[in-house]
């Protein structure tokens, strides 16, 4: 996971984009949402649009990184563990299944692929992270979801944290994507952190940085994109 290095700071305050503009931005959003409010919480989009870019011929980039303040509060883990692990997810109210429990799924793919529907993310004991395959054939893996490593030191609270607040750039066969970078509950200037910090570490993924940059937007859930760059 990616953290904001020297280089990387520097890099940021050549950026193309003021902190004035982002945040002209982000209040476009949030008061268009306000104004039609919604019986959800809408999430924040960053939309991305490429140029100067073969997908078929340059190499995919894919990158993730840790945003600042939780992007995705209501994001759903799932803790595959051993009894030391399982004690503890019950204890903090997180979702977990032990190796007996997977073993019952004996490997059918409608049922692990409903599993791995059911969760935005996993993570998994040491001692149970090498049988995944094992115990469920390729199906997680199959659906981005292979679970993190979660170890007896780590603290399971801080390591679920961790993942609600990474996001993660994938370049696919098309010239966009895009990425949840928060949502409407959010404060301003938090918001404005998190699209800051998102869009400087994308544009270090780019072969051309900020010449691969096509378009940038912002919108809510059932928002109007709001254009950033």
């Amino acid at each position: 996971v990616w953290t904001p290095s020297l280089y990387h700071t520097q890099a940021a305050t050549m950026s193309k984009i003021t902190r004035d503009t982002y945040t002209e931005c982000v209040e476009a959003v949030l008061k268009a949402s306000a104004e039609k409010k919604r019986k959800f919480t809408e999430t924040v989009e960053l939309q991305i649009g490429l140029k100067n870019y073969d997908p078929q011929k340059d190499k995919r980039f894919s990158g993730t990184v840790k945003l600042p303040h939780v992007p995705r509060p209501k994001l759903k883990v799932c803790v595959l563990g051993d009894a030391f692990h399982i004690d503890q997810a019950n204890a903090i109210g997180v979702p977990s299944m032990s190796a007996e429990d997977l073993k019952k799924l004996n490997k059918n793919k409608k049922l692990v692929k409903k599993l791995a529907k059911s969760y935005n993310s996993f993570m998994a004991s040491d001692a149970l992270i090498k049988q995944i395959p094992r115990l469920l054939g390729p199906g997680l893996n199959k659906a981005g979801k292979f679970p993190s490593l979660l170890t007896h030191t780590d603290n399971m609270e801080a390591k679920i944290l961790d993942v609600k607040s990474t996001i993660k750039f994938q370049m696919k066969k098309v010239l966009c994507l895009g990425v949840a970078i928060g949502h409407v509950e959010m404060n301003k200037d938090d918001l404005v952190d998190n699209i800051h910090m998102a869009v400087n570490f994308l544009v270090s993924l780019l072969k051309k940085n900020w010449q691969n940059v096509r378009s940038l937007n912002l919108k809510s859930t059932m928002g109007k994109p709001v254009r950033l760059y």
